[in-house]
């Protein structure tokens, strides 16, 4: 996704001073773009992600804040994937890394979710705990219907972690499960655009927000050319239907349809694309729109109250097929 790409690499050249947000953000690089691995006895640590730029930045932060020496690699694409990824390992010291970031707790157990304090953090660091979750597994679809920005999560505990910081943040998030896939999702427009201004991506945010109401304008554009084509297409076959039944009034009626209710049926037909209030225009002496109305009206009544006793088609019978009530 060419908009994903975009607010990767604006995320990707961030560089909060702070240390509390360095560990929040790396912290959440490491859980949900990786994990924990045992290798020979050992407990190692390990984040797979889509970039070098980002792997070499893991690996910066992890030397600097840590003190640890990472191992880089890259992955080549396998199956049905694209491109190639980048592991970031830690081996040496990966069971005192993962206690240090909050990916195993005191009694070596693997933790499920994120550690608290990142969780509870000041804004800063809540921030750079979803620029890291972003960075790791974030993805962002162009504005529309289906508009998203969503985090792909390890397990449905970091979900509920990382909605939980959203929520302190003042983003309304949602965790929920996509083909076995917990997720964390922001659908609103607004929400999304203040999502990536939040954590960083305040270019790529304005760009997708100026997308999202150029496509708001046009769809509201062609809403209203729907609308009025509609109601053009009814007045069209309002006007088909309306003339068809009275050149069957006038058929039936003959002579005996009265000089005023004649001149009304003439006039609808001599102006079949006009209006009511148009035909009263052309009439000699003008009239009325309801004065024009109810003299066709009592035509058409005429007509088919003389077809009945006749037992001939009244007037609805010439609307052609389609065009009826």
């Amino acid at each position: 996704m060419p908009l994903t790409a975009d607010v990767k690499t604006e995320l990707a050249a961030i560089r909060d001073p702070r240390p509390s947000a360095r560990v929040a953000e790396v912290t959440a690089i490491l859980r949900f773009a990786g994990g924990l691995h045992s290798i020979a006895g050992r407990v190692a640590v390990e984040a797979e992600v889509d970039s070098d730029v980002l792997a070499r930045r893991v690996a910066r932060e992890l030397v600097e804040i840590y003190g640890v020496r990472p191992e880089l690699a890259r992955i080549q694409a396998s199956g049905g994937r694209d491109g190639a990824t980048f592991a970031v390992r830690v081996r040496d010291g990966g069971e005192t890394l993962a206690r240090q970031t909050g990916l195993l707790d005191q009694r070596r157990r693997p933790v499920r979710g994120l550690p608290n304090r990142l969780t509870t953090g000041s804004r800063p660091d809540l921030a750079a705990l979803w620029r890291g979750a972003f960075l790791a597994a974030g993805s962002l679809s162009d504005p529309g219907r289906s508009a998203a920005l969503e985090i792909s999560c390890p397990s449905p505990e970091a979900a509920m972690a990382l909605v939980g910081a959203a929520h302190r943040l003042g983003i309304a998030a949602k965790a929920r499960e996509v083909r076995g896939v917990p997720r964390v999702v922001v659908r609103d427009g607004e929400a999304i655009r203040a999502t990536l201004a939040e954590i960083g991506a305040a270019k790529t945010a304005e760009a997708w927000d100026q997308m999202r109401q150029r496509r708001e304008v046009r769809a509201g554009v062609n809403r209203l050319v729907n609308f009025d084509d509609a109601n053009l297409r009814r007045s069209a076959q309002a006007a088909v239907a309306a003339c068809a039944r009275v050149e069957r009034a006038l058929e039936i009626l003959g002579d005996e349809i009265p000089d005023h209710l004649k001149q009304a049926g003439d006039l609808r037909l001599a102006h079949r694309d006009a209006s009511l209030d148009e035909l009263g225009h052309h009439a000699d002496p003008p009239l009325t729109k309801d004065a024009v109305a109810g003299r066709i009206r009592r035509l058409l009544a005429m007509a088919d109250k003389k077809a009945s006793a006749d037992g001939i088609p009244d007037t609805e019978s010439a609307v052609p097929a389609g065009l009826q009530d």
